[in-house]
């Protein structure tokens, strides 16, 4: 999979801004070129109408003054009109039009107005201007009575006014802001629905989302509100179905307890029930902490090498926490009691299937800190179980094979574990042990307390 390039921004709002922007430029540009391109030969048209008006007009004033006041004609020309008449050498140095568009209209406009050897030229012996060839007697042949009309180059150019400028960025710019403001009203309901999927994901019940936007966004929006009023009926009926199931099955483990107690009269017969109705108690709490929804929220400040001595010494020597210096007081935000219930489910689950005998090891525990992270481990040494196994351990109602033959249970207890560790942002990990046994690791992350 390709990664996702630095320069491309990840919101919805910023990537569509951007793609409607561009749109905007894309066709302000194609517009300013369509009308480029089409007021070239309309003005060509007209700027060779002028030329052709000026140069007859100019032709027609010299023939018609008396030859001695040509002079003070060609003068009054040029201060008044900026029009300057030279004679054509041969030998003149002439730069020809650039190649444009413009200036190949307008030279086939002049042909057809002055003549076919009519020449423009925009410099001639390093002199810049609008030079146009005439004859002053039409029909003469060779460079006789052949001259230059020059023009100011400035009736050729077009400049194009400021505020013609500012008016193209004010429209512009409020192309974008209102493109700004549609992506906005667009991405600001989904941003909603982002944030309230976030507390639902993290188990939180998100009050209902306005109806507001387009009605493809109300759509998702009322739907979204649906499903999360619905979710939150389900967790209401599993409240209520725990409560019953926790009152209606171990009620009658109580009595049955007690008419065992009562009633049999052979000391391993009772001992054997009794440890059967136990064993039916504990699978009934499994199920219950599994269906059980996580805690929601970040949880309270807690002393975690605290909580491991409590919970150690209620199993006496059973198990052992790990001395040393790694054990140090480490405070971080858990949700203490679903905390608790998890280690406790790892040693449960180690004594079960590590011995329980008087000569069996006893569970370890330890506290570390690895890599920004808290490890809480219980290590035994029962049989262990294979790498390829660790994965399917984890999965609700699996048990291994050494627990099949051994030992009862639900098969719950280590996914009731995998599901607290990840309501903690972290992850249970299973892994064998150094001579035998394994390692059950809930690694966190290092929150600092607030």
């Amino acid at each position: 999979m390709r990664p996702p390039s630095h320069f491309i921004p990840r919101s919805l709002l910023w990537r569509a801004f951007l793609l409607i922007a561009t749109l905007i430029l894309l066709a302000v540009a194609a517009w300013l070129a369509l009308v480029r391109e089409a007021e070239i030969e309309p003005r060509a048209r007209a700027l060779a109408q002028m030329i052709a008006s000026v140069t007859n007009l100019t032709r027609t004033a010299l023939l018609a003054a008396r030859p001695e006041h040509r002079l003070d004609l060609l003068a009054e020309l040029s201060d008044t009109e900026g029009v300057h008449v030279y004679p054509i050498d041969a030998d003149d140095r002439i730069k020809p039009p650039p190649p444009h568009a413009m200036t190949r209209h307008l030279e086939q406009e002049l042909h057809a107005r002055l003549g076919a050897d009519t020449r423009l030229a925009f410099e001639v012996n390093g002199e810049p201007g609008l030079f146009v060839s005439f004859r002053l007697f039409p029909g003469s042949e060779g460079d006789g009575g052949s001259y230059w009309l020059a023009l100011p180059r400035e009736r050729l150019e077009r400049h194009l006014p400021l505020q013609w400028l500012g008016w193209g960025a004010g429209v512009l710019l409020l192309a974008l802001a209102g493109a700004w403001l549609i992506v906005f009203r667009i991405t600001r309901p989904l941003k909603a629905l982002e944030r309230a999927a976030q507390k639902l994901g993290a188990g939180e019940s998100p009050p209902p989302l306005p109806l507001r936007g387009p009605e493809e966004i109300v759509t998702v929006t009322h739907a979204f509100n649906q499903m999360s009023a619905n979710l939150k009926q389900l967790e209401e009926d599993r409240a209520l179905l725990l409560a019953g199931i926790s009152h209606d099955l171990r009620t009658p483990l109580t009595r049955l307890r007690m008419e065992t107690e009562m009633s049999v009269a052979d000391a391993a017969a009772r001992a054997g029930m009794e440890s059967d109705i136990a064993e039916m108690d504990r699978t009934i709490g499994q199920f219950l902490d599994f269906a059980r929804p996580a805690d929601a929220g970040r949880g309270a400040p807690a002393d975690l090498a605290a909580l491991l001595d409590e919970i150690a010494a209620r199993y006496g020597g059973r198990v052992r926490r790990l001395a040393g210096a790694e054990f140090a007081r480490i405070v971080a935000p858990v949700r203490i009691e679903s905390l608790r219930r998890a280690v406790i489910n790892l040693i449960e689950n180690a004594l079960r299937h590590g011995g329980q005998g008087e000569d069996a090891a006893p569970v370890e525990l330890n506290l570390t800190r690895e890599r920004e992270a808290i490890v809480i481990a219980v290590l035994d040494r029962g049989p262990g179980i294979a790498p390829a196994e660790a994965e399917r351990l984890r999965q609700p109602f699996t048990r291994g094979e050494a627990a099949r033959t051994g030992a009862a249970g639900a098969g719950l207890g280590l996914a009731i574990v995998e599901r607290i560790a990840r309501a903690h942002g972290g992850r249970l990990e299973l892994a064998p042990r150094d001579g035998g046994g394994l390692i059950a690791r809930i690694v966190l992350p290092e929150i600092p307390a607030a």
